[in-house]
């Protein structure tokens, strides 16, 4: 079970860092990604990285402002949200892909934490 932390409440325009991390098994061989849900619709991806840390993936409504990268020696997964905006307000998934391929489509990924709550106000 993967775990989420670091959501709360910012601004718009400030910045949050959400970690995922796991202390029941090593994340290095496994494609990591984030996914949201914004209340009544349906969860999207945005954004994904694989274990090479070279392969990564960003939706087109985060690209420019959303960094993903991976510690593995402290076996965690960053997104690092910058230039926040009210529509980016949702709660926050990581999941893993145990055939490393990633992506951001939602079934294509085995395992799944809890989720975090990010809050933007305008």
């Amino acid at each position: 079970q993967l775990q989420a932390s670091g959501g709360g409440l910012a601004q718009t325009g400030g910045s949050v860092i959400l970690s995922c991390t796991t202390s029941g098994f090593s994340l290095e061989h496994f494609a990591i990604g984030w996914f949201r849900q914004a209340p009544g619709k349906e969860r999207e991806g945005v954004s994904c990285i694989r274990s090479d840390r070279r392969i990564t993936f960003y939706a087109d409504s985060v690209k420019g402002r959303f960094t993903i990268s991976r510690d593995n020696a402290k076996n965690t997964v960053y997104l690092h949200m910058n230039s926040l905006k009210p529509e980016d307000t949702a709660v926050y998934y990581c999941a893993g892909d145990s055939s490393d391929t990633g992506g951001l489509k939602p079934t294509w990924y085995d395992f799944w934490g809890q989720g975090t709550q990010v809050t933007v106000s305008s």
